[in-house]
Parts: C-alpha cells; structure tokens; sequence
C-alpha cells in the first residue's frame, strides 16, 4: 500500500487544526504571553529535519488513529473547553501522528515535550502557580539570609531585610526559567537520542536544578537590593542572565552525563 510522506501527512493535521494556531498565534501577537513557544517549534522542527532519513515508510496506524481521534476532540471542544485546553488536544494530535512515523528505537518523549512546550504556557502558569512559588522562593531566601546572619523574614510575597522591604514579584517565580530548563532537557535530549526511560528518571532533577537556581539568583539579588545603595537595574538583569545560564548549563550537563546517546 502507499502511504502519505510523513511530512505531507504532518502538514495536513495542522491543517485540519488551524483555529488552535490562530489562537496561539493571536496570544503571542497581543502580547498576553511570551512568544517562547517558538523556539519549542523550530527546535521540533529542526530535530525532525534532522531524522527525516530515519523515519517511517509506513506508519504505525494506532498512533495516526490517536492523533485523528485527538484532533476531533480538540475542534470539537472549541464549544466548550478553555481554549488552551483545546491547544493542548491540538498539541497532542499532533504530537501522536508524529509519534506514528518515528522508528521505535529513537527517543520519543523529549519530542513530544518539545510538542507541548509550544504552546503558550507562560501566562497560564504565572497566574496559577506564580503566587506559590514565589512563597516558596521568599521563604527558602529568608532562611538562607538568616543562616548568613542577615535579618530577614518573609511577609506574603515580600521580604523585610535589613528593614528594607523587597518585593518578590512575578519574574523571581521562577515560570520562564522553569520553561527554559524543560526546553533545554528536552532539545537536548531529543538531540543525543537519549532513551526514555533514562529522561524520565532525570526529569525529576531538573525541577530540583531550576529550584535551587531561582532561590539562589533570588538570595543575591534580596541581599544586594536592600542595601542602602541598592542595586542598579543593569546588574539585576545581569545576575538573572547569569543565574538562567547556569541553570540551563546544569541542565544540559545532566542529559548529556554518561547517557546512552548517539548523537544525530
């Protein structure tokens, strides 16, 4: 039998759901979210590029099924779902005819986290979970201040050091950083056709790397705001790029660590 190329077949699926990339594509626009999702998208792009000689001739049909039956559902729930509810439906649709062509030995999972980290999460996630993690950041800083003998204590979202009270706000949450260390582990591990089951094993180190480097980067920039001459804003933004590199650095260093990888 013939078959569609995977290409024309994957090209035709996003088709069939383009009200959910009008969405996405009109919420980065608007500027309601970070467009960071496109980075996820051409990194897929790139990484499927990359194995196009390695795919499938012939489909595995259980995965086409899937990824038809979820394109269905995710028009369908237009009518009554949240429409990044709908856009995930949509990335997962996608995300299982892509399964269906690649070879069954090669690294799935980092790709199909690839497939959701293009959807605009940010907002969401800041909204939802912006608030505990700053908490948690606040009071994990509090604690590290003390043990170096500064006097700090954390109030809500804010911290009081030095008598000089320090917001935590929304960019100490740790969302985008979060967002950027997945996005490493996945492209990297995609890369170096790590196996899935050793990803999903580290992935939980990964939560624990983003942790540590936001209480960290929000430990030295409490200690250096509440002095009297404070900070200036290019250093701020100076020690988060640094913090973030070294996050993704780390990161990267824990998929690439004594993996059993071949590189592409």
């Amino acid at each position: 039998p013939s078959y569609l190329s995977p290409a024309a077949w994957l090209t035709l699926q996003a088709l069939a759901l383009w009200p959910h990339g009008l969405w996405m594509a009109r919420r980065v626009q608007d500027g309601s979210d970070e467009p960071l999702g496109l980075a996820a998208a051409a990194a897929l792009l790139w990484l499927v590029v990359l194995r196009a000689n390695s795919l499938r001739v012939a489909p595995q049909t259980g995965w086409l099924a899937a990824g038809v039956l979820l394109g269905v559902a995710a028009n369908a729930a237009l009518w009554w779902l949240p429409p990044l509810a709908c856009a995930l439906l949509a990335a997962l649709s996608l995300g299982a005819a892509l399964m269906a062509w690649l070879p069954a030995s090669g690294p799935r999972l980092p790709l199909a986290g690839l497939v959701v980290l293009t959807l605009p999460w940010i907002a969401s996630l800041q909204y939802y979970g912006g608030y505990p993690l700053r908490v948690l950041t606040a009071q994990i800083s509090a604690w590290l201040l003390q043990g170096l003998g500064i006097a700090a204590e954390r109030s809500g979202t804010a911290m009081l050091v030095r008598g000089q009270l320090v917001i935590v706000d929304a960019p100490c949450s740790g969302v985008q950083m979060a967002w950027m260390a997945w996005f490493c582990a996945c492209a990297v591990a995609a890369l170096v056709a790590l196996r899935d089951g050793t990803f999903l094993r580290r992935l939980p180190a990964v939560g624990v790397i983003v942790l540590v480097g936001n209480v960290l980067r929000n430990t030295v920039l409490v200690a250096l705001e509440s002095r009297p001459q404070g900070l200036a804003e290019s250093l701020h933004e100076g020690i988060g790029l640094v913090a973030l590199a070294l996050v993704c650095t780390a990161v990267i260093a824990l998929m690439t660590r004594r993996s059993h990888a071949v590189l592409v």
